[in-house]
């Protein structure tokens, strides 16, 4: 098991979602090093702290596609939706006693990269066009956010 590490190739062009990205691989790393150390407790807490990050970082990317107009937001609130269900069992049968760390590290690293470079990949373009990144347009959330 490996921690993971960032690459260009992840980035979606929106510097405020590659930064959420960016800090759910530190979660993953810290899970990494929790597992290693053998440490059951910081396995838990990271588990606790990854799952609301990720929640919020969902609704946070949803409301970016909603305000865009993207067409398959449902369907991509439906990616979300399972993964937060397949992370909540994990999440149970840890609190059930099992050992769950390494398999889901695998899981997380492996779901983040290709949700990254397919799902998010799909919806960054309308998001930039509608919030001006890379543009001199101002306006959207981002713009709204950052005084573009």
């Amino acid at each position: 098991m490996a921690y993971m590490h960032w690459s260009d190739e992840l980035n979606t062009g929106i510097g405020v979602i590659d930064r959420q990205h960016q800090r759910i691989v530190d979660y993953i790393n810290v899970l990494h090093h929790a597992i290693e150390k053998g440490d059951r407790e910081e396995i838990g807490q990271v588990i606790d702290q990854l799952v609301d990050y990720t929640y919020s970082h969902f609704s946070f990317e949803e409301e970016l596609m909603e305000e865009a107009g993207y067409p398959f937001l449902r369907a991509h609130q439906r990616v979300h939706g399972l993964f937060v269900r397949r992370v909540g069992e994990f999440k149970k049968r840890f609190q059930k006693g099992e050992e769950i760390g390494r398999e889901l590290h695998t899981v997380l690293k492996t779901w983040l990269v290709n949700h990254i470079k397919h799902d998010d990949a799909d919806y960054a373009e309308a998001v930039r066009k509608h919030t001006g990144i890379g543009t001199t347009r101002k306006g959207g959330l981002l713009g709204r956010m950052f005084g573009r």
